[in-house]
């Protein structure tokens, strides 16, 4: 044999072992063959050219077939990768699914992967249901004291209701306006504190669980303090506030009580003024009088006595304001 003819052989055996390892994944065909599930090699190279990774498909096959799961087809799985699907994850619930004796089938967790959801952790919360805490949740009892609760729910995935169903907030939402209106409905804080399983019970009954994805299996309230007294606060703030209404309607009455004194001043000082301006015209008056004859020297004599004994009334009945007028 001729040293180009057995380069030509080698050539070959490697460009065969690459089509036969590469191409089409001849060892996992042979696994598959094995573990007893019937693959084409003719739907590898198709996977191949679908840019589906063989070994995912089979590796899922073969734990299907191990499980004794008969609706897992090539097809539906291949159509779960190119959808973006986790195929193994898929797998792995059904199986777990099946051995908890829990109905799900392969149409369903694909769509409740697709969905989003993690199935095979739904599977296993199913089983296993899990506990999650509520934060504190802050409520006022009708005598005016405020309760902080924390709760625990028990919950239960529900995989019916995986596709659509309202999450993990939902719940915790739904459970803390139950605690606010238990607590709030209460007459006195301390019938709370005596009997907290009421919150429990009350909550329970309320169904929260509607078009969620889980299953409400009990509500344990873990926690109740004692907060602020809310009512003697809202009394002393409402006190505080009719105290500042009160004072700004005196402060307001005062204000009108200047004003209208100060108006009042006014008009006095005008008054005054045209007293004054009244009198300063007597002299001229008399004057006038006299000279026309309208006025005799005795009838001033005694206006003159008049005006001296009104003065002198004046100053008996004033002495104060008459020493500071002396003054």
């Amino acid at each position: 044999m001729s040293i180009g003819l057995l380069i030509l052989l080698i050539v070959a055996i490697i460009f065969l072992l690459i089509i036969f390892c590469v191409v089409i994944p001849i060892p996992l065909w042979i696994a598959a063959i094995f573990s007893g599930v019937k693959i084409k090699v003719s739907s590898l190279v198709g996977m191949r050219l679908r840019r589906v990774p063989p070994q995912i498909i089979l590796s899922a096959m073969i734990q299907a077939k191990k499980a004794d799961l008969h609706d897992v087809t090539s097809d539906a799985l291949e159509a779960h990768f190119l959808a973006g699907g986790h195929v193994l994850r898929v797998i792995f619930a059904l199986v777990a699914a099946d051995k908890a004796r829990i109905p799900l089938t392969l149409q369903k967790a694909t769509a409740i992967d697709l969905a989003g959801r993690d199935v095979l952790d739904a599977v296993k919360m199913s089983v296993n249901p899990r506990v999650i805490e509520t934060p504190m949740v802050t409520a006022v009892a009708q005598d005016g004291i405020q309760l902080i609760a924390i709760a625990r729910v028990t919950v239960r995935a529900n995989i019916d209701r995986l596709v659509g169903g309202a999450g993990e907030e939902t719940i915790l939402a739904r459970v803390g306006e139950g605690i606010v209106t238990t607590i709030g409905s209460s007459d006195t804080h301390k019938k709370v504190l005596e009997n907290p399983d009421m919150i429990s019970k009350t909550v329970l009954s309320k169904g929260l669980d509607s078009g969620t994805a889980f299953e409400i299996l009990s509500i344990d309230i873990a926690d109740v303090d004692v907060g602020k007294n809310i009512g003697a606060e809202l009394q002393m703030a409402q006190a505080n506030a009719d105290k500042e209404i009160a004072q700004a309607k005196a402060e307001e009455r005062r204000s009108m009580a200047v004003a209208y004194e100060q108006e009042m001043r006014a008009k006095i000082r005008e008054m005054e003024a045209k007293v004054v301006e009244a009198e300063a015209q007597v002299p001229q008056a008399i004057s006038e009088a006299l000279n026309n004859g309208k006025l005799g020297i005795m009838d001033y004599y005694n206006m003159k006595n008049i005006m001296a004994d009104t003065d002198m009334r004046h100053s008996i009945a004033h002495p104060v304001s008459s020493k500071q007028q002396g003054k």
